[in-house]
C-alpha cells in the first residue's frame, strides 16, 4: 500500500544525530518534489501509519527515487542510509501498533548530474521521495528481490537469475522459476532450484535459465520488441520481472551501433528530467526517434519499460555533468550500481560518463569571425579525461560507452555541436565536425526558443544566445504580424532541420537533438514546451527523422539552388519517386537507394515568390513528406 498523509520541512543539512525535529511541518505530496522547498539543501518528510501485518505476516518498506543522500528512521531508530536515488531503498520493518516514519533527504555533494546545474529549475531538484513510498506485507517466508542478467552464449542465450529470499522459518524446499514469452510464440522455460535456510536467515539463490530458440529485442524499424517475463515462486510468494535479449556495441568504424549483429543508425533526442518520462518516450517515438538519451540523470524503471515497449534505444548517462573532480572509488561503485540496475532492460544500448566538461564555444555568436573564434577557443581549451576513461572501463563491455561528451576541442568521444546557437550558423556543422575529427556520435545540437514573451530567464535557456540570433529579426523570421515567440520558434525549427539533415547526409551513426522537452516554463531547448504542447520544431523534427526521407543540402532561401538527397537508414534497399514543389516550380526523379545508403536526386531552384519548399518520396508502400516553410 502507498503511504499517505505526509508532512515536510526544510532542515539543517549539517545535523548529524537523530531524526530532524523542525519547528513546523507542512503538508506535502509524496511521491513528489514540493516546490515550497526549492533550493533547500535538506528536506525531512514525516508520516504515521498503523501496523499493517496480520498474524505471522512480515512488512517491508520501499522508497523509490530517494534523492539523494538519505537517512530513514522508524520510531526514532535509524533504519539505514541510502545514496543512489535510482535504486530502491528497501527495509524490513517490525512496526509498533502506531508508527512514525521520518525520511531526511539531502542534496548530493557529488554526482548530482544535471540536477546540480542550471539546466533544470530548482523545483525539479528538491531533495525528496520522488517516485514512490510503499509499505507491503508478505508471508513469513517470501521472495524479496529478483535480479536478471540476459546474455548471449555460443549455444544461444540464457538469463541469469538471482533471488533473495527472507526465511521466516527453517526452510528446505524448491523454488520454481519460469520464463514466458510476452506477446509472441516461443519456447518457455520451467526450472526448480533447491533452497535451504535457517529461520531468520536471508539467502541468495542463483540459477541460469537456458532459452530454447531465443527471440531478440530490436529497435523500432529493425525487428520486433520481443521480451520475456521471469517468474519466481516460493509457496504463496512470487516475483515477476520482465527482460529481453539484445546485444549492442559501437560499430568498428564509428558509424552508429551494431545491434544483434546488424547496423543501426540511431537518431533521436536528449531528455531532461521534465515530468513523466514514459510520456516523453511516447512523444519521442511519435517523432520517429529510435534513440533517447537520459542526459546527466537516471530516470525511474518505468522509463526503461516504456522505451523497450516502444523500440527506443537508450543512451544512459552517469550523473556527472561539468568539470568537477570526483572520488574514483565512489564513482566506480556508482557506475557498477547503475549498470546493475538497468542490465535487465534490453533497450539500454550506450553509457555516457561525463557530459559537458567545458563550455569554451558558448557565446561566440553569429560573428563573421565565428570560425576564427572557434579555432582560437578550441586551441586554448583543455580537459584531462583520464579519470573518465578509467571509469568508463568499469561499465559493461557489451555496450557502447562514451567517456566524455562535449564540445569539439577537448577530443570528446561524442561531440556536442551548436552551430547557429553557440557559434556561426547551421552551415558550420560539417566544418566544425571535420576540422576536429568528430566523425562518431553527436550527442547534442540544436537551438532554444521562447514559449512566452517574458520567458528569457527560464532554466536551461541561454537568453544571450537567443537574442544574438533572433532579436532584430522578428519581421524577417515571422512576418510583420509575427511575435518574438513566433520568430524564436521559426528560428529554432530552421536550425534543427538544417543540422539534423546535415548529420544524416554525412552518415552520422548516432545523433541526439537537444532536447525533446523544455525543462522550465517560458523557454528552453525542447521541441515541446514544458507543459508538453508542440512547438513547430516537433513536426519538423518528425519529418527530418523519418528513416527514409528526401532532404535538401541546407535550409532553402529564395533565389538559392539546393541539392536533393534521399536518405535510407533501413536494412533494406528502397526505390521510388522524388517530387518537389517550390512556388510555381515542380520537378522530380526516380531514385533507388541501397540499405543504409544516400543517393543524390538532382537540384531545385527556389523562386523569389516561394512561400515553402515541399519534398516527397513515394514508394510502393506509401510516401513521406518534408516541408521547409520560407
Amino acid at each position: 500500500m502507498s503511504l499517505t498523509d505526509w508532512t515536510g520541512a526544510a532542515v539543517d543539512a549539517s545535523a548529524e544525530d537523530g531524526p530532524p525535529s523542525p519547528d513546523e511541518w507542512h503538508p506535502v505530496e509524496v511521491p513528489g518534489r514540493p516546490e515550497r522547498f526549492a533550493g533547500a539543501d535538506a528536506v525531512a518528510y514525516r508520516t504515521e501509519f498503523a501496523d499493517p501485518r496480520d498474524g505471522d505476516e512480515r512488512a517491508t518498506l520501499e522508497l523509490r527515487g530517494l534523492y539523494a543522500d538519505a537517512r530513514v528512521w522508524l520510531n526514532g531508530e535509524l533504519l539505514g542510509e541510502h545514496d543512489a536515488y535510482f535504486v530502491p531503498a528497501r527495509y524490513e520493518l517490525d512496526p509498533d501498533a502506531d508508527n512514525e516514519l521520518v525520511v531526511e533527504c539531502r542534496a548530493p555533494e557529488s554526482f548530482g548530474g544535471v540536477y546540480a546545474t542550471d539546466r533544470v529549475p530548482d523545483e525539479r531538484a528538491v531533495p525528496g521521495i520522488w517516485w514512490g513510498a510503499e509499505l507491503d506485507t508478505h508471508p513469513e517466508t517470501f521472495v524479496d528481490t529478483l535480479s536478471l542478467t540476459p546474455r548471449r552464449t555460443d549455444d544461444g542465450a540464457v538469463i541469469d537469475a538471482e533471488l533473495a529470499v527472507e526465511a521466516g522459518e527453517d526452510l528446505d524446499d524448491r523454488i520454481s522459476l519460469s520464463v514466458r514469452p510476452q506477446g509472441f510464440r516461443g519456447g518457455g522455460v520451467m526450472e526448480r532450484a533447491r533452497i535451504e535456510a535457517d529461520a531468520g536467515e536471508r539467502v541468495t539463490v542463483s540459477k541460469t535459465l537456458e532459452l530454447r530458440d531465443p527471440a531478440y529485442w530490436w529497435p523500432a524499424g529493425h525487428g520486433p520488441q520481443h521480451r520475456y517475463a521471469v517468474r519466481a515462486r516460493l509457496g504463496d510468494s512470487e516475483r515477476v520481472v520482465r527482460t529481453g535479449l539484445c546485444e549492442v556495441r559501437e560499430s568498428d568504424d564509428g558509424d552508429g551501433l551494431v545491434v544483434n549483429g546488424q547496423r543501426v543508425r540511431a537518431r533521436g533526442f536528449s531528455l531532461l528530467p521534465t515530468g513523466d518520462p514514459t510520456w516523453d518516450v511516447e512523444r519521442a517515438a511519435n517523432a520517429n526517434a529510435n534513440l533517447v538519451r537520459a542526459y546527466g540523470h537516471v530516470p525511474p524503471a518505468e522509463f526503461y519499460e516504456a522505451a523497450a515497449e516502444a523500440g527506443l534505444l537508450v543512451w544512459q548517462d552517469l550523473p556527472i555533468v561539468g568539470a568537477d573532480e570526483y572520488d574514483p572509488d565512489a564513482a566506480a561503485e556508482l557506475a557498477g550500481t547503475l549498470a546493475s540496475s538497468v542490465e535487465r532492460h534490453p533497450c539500454v544500448a550506450a553509457f555516457g560518463v561525463r557530459a559537458d566538461p567545458t563550455d569554451h564555444l558558448a557565446g561566440v555568436g553569429p560573428s563573421r569571425l565565428a570560425r576564427y573564434k572557434v579555432r582560437w577557443r578550441a586551441w586554448r581549451a583543455s580537459f584531462d579525461a583520464g579519470a573518465d576513461r578509467d571509469l568508463a572501463a568499469s561499465l559493461p563491455d557489451d555496450a557502447a560507452v562514451f567517456p566524455v561528451s562535449g564540445a569539439p576541442g577537448v577530443d570528446p568521444d561524442a561531440a556536442h555541436v551548436y552551430p547557429g546557437w553557440e557559434f556561426g550558423d547551421p552551415s558550420d556543422a560539417e566544418w566544425v565536425l571535420d576540422r576536429y575529427g568528430c566523425d562518431g556520435a553527436v550527442g547534442a545540437f540544436g537551438a532554444g526558443s521562447l514559449t512566452a514573451e517574458e520567458g528569457g530567464d527560464a532554466a536551461g535557456f541561454d537568453a544571450d544566445a537567443h537574442d544574438a540570433y533572433v532579436a532584430g529579426r522578428v519581421a524577417e523570421l515571422a512576418g510583420e504580424d509575427g511575435s518574438a515567440v513566433d520568430a524564436s520558434q521559426v528560428y529554432q525549427t530552421r536550425v534543427l532541420k538544417d543540422v539534423t539533415e546535415t548529420l544524416r547526409r554525412r552518415g552520422t551513426g548516432l545523433l541526439a537533438a537537444d532536447a525533446l522537452r523544455d525543462a522550465d516554463a517560458g523557454a528552453g531547448m525542447g521541441v515541446l514546451a514544458a507543459d508538453g504542447s508542440e512547438k513547430p520544431g516537433y513536426a519538423a523534427m518528425a519529418a527530418s527523422l523519418e528513416p527514409v526521407q528526401v532532404v535538401l543540402d541546407a535550409y532553402p532561401a529564395t533565389g538559392a539552388t539546393r541539392e536533393l538527397t534521399v536518405l535510407n537508414d533501413t536494412p533494406e534497399a528502397v526505390s521510388g519517386t522524388v517530387s518537389w514543389t517550390a512556388g510555381d516550380r515542380t520537378g522530380g526523379s526516380d531514385v533507388e537507394v541501397g540499405a543504409y545508403g544516400r543517393e543524390r536526386a538532382g537540384t531545385l531552384d527556389v523562386p523569389a515568390d516561394a512561400e515553402a519548399v515541399e519534398l516527397s518520396f513515394g514508394t510502393a508502400d506509401g510516401s513521406v513528406r518534408n516541408r521547409y516553410p520560407l
